[in-house]
């Protein structure tokens, strides 16, 4: 019995020492080598398939006579304020306070400094001072004497004749004994002297009274009147000195910068980065912008006063200005051999910033239109960023189609073409590098 359960039982130990079966190792070796050509079939499809992302811009056909005319001549400068203005104080002190900082906007009028007044305030309290006193001086030169000085002088004087009457009478008499024997020659000279005084002393006083009767002599009342007029300008001057602690924005503008601080010294005259400063805040109005360029001599017959150019800037370089020749500098620079001229900006935005760089396009001079001459077909102008090697890219069903273009003038707007776009095609701009006619393209969002 127990040697047939042995034959029965499976011998484990022997299958062991076979290995696995070779149709399994075979069926397993393909399955895996199906499944990774799948996944490098879809990966690949899904290559080839893909559609590069572009983007596109409608062609538009505009009319020949609103085309802008070629550029004759690219030129790079900066842009400046066509007025700026550093706003200095008129007197000296110490800022009190300050109320702008560098981008706010000011209109004409508006405070934005105050100095220290306590000293002016003491100024113009003393020459007011004086000027009352000598209105005073003035007021009672032009009234005269008063009746009360009159009757005073009056008086003096007739008490001096009465003095001289009786140095009269004592000198007769005197005079008389003198011959008689009676008196000595030294009372008689004593006599005559008071008498002599009390002349003197009678026509000083009668003078005096003529004097106050007349008044003060026009003389006097002219220089009174200098005197006073004098004083009302050291007012008016004191006044202003008072005033002008408080610095006001001379124009509407934006401040550009702010040079000092509550505290600081300001003077009349500019000293040094540490020291007083010359002006409080320099400003300008952002709505008045140049472009300020040097020109080569060679280059400098191409241009003329109010030509128009295309502006633009570094910074934004998708945004074009109109803009014409406002200055001419009337002298060239020797060392440079170059021209300057200021280029006027006619509709500037917030975009556009002092000392920018920015270049102009000068454009050709407009030709004059006949009226025998044959209607112009239309003109298509696209980015020059859209054309390459002689050709352009359009999307058409999905995918990317190569046309050849024949260029012309460019300008500040782009790049005129002459033949190969009509207008409404859907124009590939900036095509990638590896972009082929015939590729699969897809709209950017």
């Amino acid at each position: 019995m127990d040697a047939e359960l042995k034959n029965l039982r499976i011998d484990r130990s022997a299958r062991r020492e076979r290995g696995p079966s070779p149709w399994a190792t075979r069926w397993i070796v393909a399955g895996v080598t199906v499944l990774v050509a799948l996944g490098a079939w879809r990966t690949l499809s899904a290559r080839l398939n893909a559609a590069t992302e572009v983007e596109t811009q409608r062609v538009k056909a505009i009319s020949a006579a609103s085309a802008p005319e070629g550029v004759v001549l690219n030129a790079t400068g900066y842009i400046v304020a066509a007025h700026r203005i550093e706003v200095a104080a008129k007197v000296v002190g110490k800022v009190k306070w300050i109320g702008v900082d560098k981008g706010d906007r000011v209109r004409e009028g508006d405070v934005m400094v105050r100095l220290e007044d306590d000293e002016y305030q003491a100024q113009l309290e003393q020459a007011k001072g004086q000027l009352a006193t000598l209105q005073a001086k003035l007021d009672e030169a032009l009234h005269g004497s008063r009746p009360e000085e009159i009757a005073q002088a009056l008086a003096n004087l007739d008490s001096s004749k009465a003095d001289l009457d009786d140095a009269r009478v004592s000198l007769n008499r005197l005079k008389s004994e003198l011959g008689e024997g009676l008196v000595a020659r030294q009372a008689v000279d004593d006599a005559q002297a008071r008498y002599d005084g009390a002349v003197h002393k009678a026509n000083s006083l009668q003078k005096a009274y003529e004097l106050i009767k007349l008044g003060p002599r026009q003389e006097e009342i002219d220089s009174l009147r200098g005197q006073v007029q004098q004083a009302k300008g050291a007012v008016a001057y004191a006044e202003t000195n008072l005033a002008n602690t408080v610095i006001r924005a001379p124009v509407t503008g934006t401040i550009l910068e702010r040079a000092v601080e509550r505290g600081e010294f300001v003077t009349t005259s500019f000293v040094g980065d540490r020291g007083a400063k010359g002006y409080v805040v320099s400003l300008a109005d952002l709505n008045d912008l140049e472009v300020e360029l040097d020109i080569s001599q060679n280059d400098f017959a191409k241009l003329r006063s109010g030509q128009h150019g295309v502006v633009t800037t570094d910074a934004f370089p998708d945004r074009k200005y109109d803009g014409f020749i406002k200055e001419i500098s009337p002298e060239a620079n020797r060392q440079k051999a170059t021209v300057q001229i200021k280029v006027k900006v006619v509709k500037p935005d917030e975009y556009l910033r002092p000392e920018m760089n920015a270049s102009v396009g000068f454009l050709a001079d407009p030709q004059p239109v006949t009226k025998s001459a044959a209607p112009e077909r239309p003109v298509v102008i696209v980015p020059a960023s859209a054309v390459k090697d002689g050709a352009v890219f359009v999307m058409l069903d999905g995918r990317a189609v190569r046309r050849g273009v024949k260029t012309g003038a460019s300008s500040g707007a782009g790049v005129r073409i002459e033949e190969g776009l009509v207008g409404g095609e859907d124009l590939i701009v900036s095509p990638p590098a590896g972009l082929k006619d015939g590729d699969k393209v897809r709209r950017k969002a």
